[in-house]
């Protein structure tokens, strides 16, 4: 019974995923000071207001709503997604881009099994049958 859970717990995707937990922990607090001590500040500088909308609220017939927590919780994710975004998955779809060769789509379908067979084959893998090339014909494959 120990050992199946011990043969748990050190499974591959089970250790990445504490990993990624605890990696994504510390990012989050990294992107949170970043966005109070520098976004935050720059929106107060735009709208003229200190940039702390948290004691922010309105008054009807007594009755106090405090829309200055939403407010600030709508601009601090709207900020932090886009820090998120134009500083970690832009890149990284530019590096995954960059370094993901290109595969060439070089074959066509068998006239007999409709398999996928490479253009210079001379004969389907999955059949057999004999295959005329596009390039025997003057063609171009689209």
């Amino acid at each position: 019974m120990v050992k199946g859970f011990r043969s748990f717990l050190l499974r591959g995707n089970v250790v990445d995923l504490a990993v990624g937990i605890v990696i994504g922990a510390a990012f989050t607090a990294v992107v949170n000071g970043f966005v109070k001590a520098f976004l935050t500040p720059i929106v107060g500088l735009i709208t003229h207001k200190s940039g702390d909308f948290e004691s922010a609220s309105w008054n009807v017939s007594g009755v106090t709503f405090p829309y200055g927590a939403a407010v600030s919780a709508l601009i601090s994710f709207v900020l932090i997604a886009a820090v998120v975004y134009y500083c970690v998955v832009l890149p990284v779809n530019k590096l995954h881009a960059r370094f993901t060769p290109v595969k060439a789509a070089a074959t066509h379908e068998c006239p007999e099994c409709l398999s996928a067979i490479p253009v210079a084959a001379r004969r389907c893998s999955f059949c057999t049958v004999e295959v005329v090339s596009y390039q025997q014909h003057g063609q171009q494959q689209y």
